[in-house]
C-alpha cells in the first residue's frame, strides 16, 4: 500500500472530533527531508489547536510505526481559499455560499443551494436591473472538474 494511504489511515484513526475529516494526504519527494502534508477540514470548521493536536498524534504514530524511514517534515493544515473542494462532505458545509465551478465544457458561478448524493444545485443570476433572471442549475458531480468557494468581502 502507498505511504500516503497508510498515513491517511493513521490520521483518520487519530481524529477525536466526529465533525472533522481528512481531505487529502500528500507526501512530496523533494531534495532533503520529505514533506507530509495533511489537509484537515470539519463540518463546523477547524482551528489551529485541532491541527496542532492531530499533528502531535500523527507524529507519535509515525515514530512508533517506523513508516517513514528517513527524515520528514509533517504539516497539518486546513484547506485554503485557493484549494478546490474535493469531497462531497465539503460541499455540504458551503451551502449558501457562492461557488465557481469548472465544468467539462464551461465555467459556472452561482450560489450553492443543495447537495445530493450525485449532484449539486446552484442558483445563477444573469442580467441586471429589470433584465435580471435567476436560474437553478442541477450539476452532476461527474461534470465538475474543479470547484472553488468564492470569498465575499461585502
Amino acid at each position: 500500500m502507498e505511504i500516503a494511504e497508510e498515513i491517511r489511515k493513521i490520521a483518520v484513526s487519530k481524529l477525536l472530533n466526529p465533525h472533522h475529516f481528512v481531505v487529502d494526504v500528500v507526501v512530496s519527494a523533494r531534495k532533503g527531508p520529505k514533506k507530509v502534508l495533511i489537509t484537515l477540514d470539519g463540518d463546523e470548521g477547524v482551528n489551529i489547536d485541532d491541527c496542532a493536536n492531530l499533528s502531535r498524534e500523527i507524529g507519535k504514530a509515525l515514530e512508533e510505526s517506523n513508516l517513514m524511514d528517513e527524515a520528514y517534515m509533517l504539516e497539518v493544515s486546513t484547506p485554503g481559499v485557493d484549494q478546490p473542494l474535493q469531497l462531497h462532505r465539503q460541499y455540504k458545509k458551503h451551502i449558501g455560499r457562492k461557488l465557481k465551478l469548472k465544468l467539462r465544457d464551461k465555467i459556472v458561478e452561482g450560489k450553492l443551494t443543495e447537495v445530493a448524493d450525485d449532484k449539486i444545485a446552484v442558483i445563477q443570476e444573469t442580467g441586471t436591473g429589470k433584465q435580471k433572471e435567476t436560474v437553478v442549475l442541477d450539476i452532476p458531480f461527474s461534470e465538475i472538474e474543479k470547484s472553488f468557494v468564492l470569498v465575499s468581502f461585502k
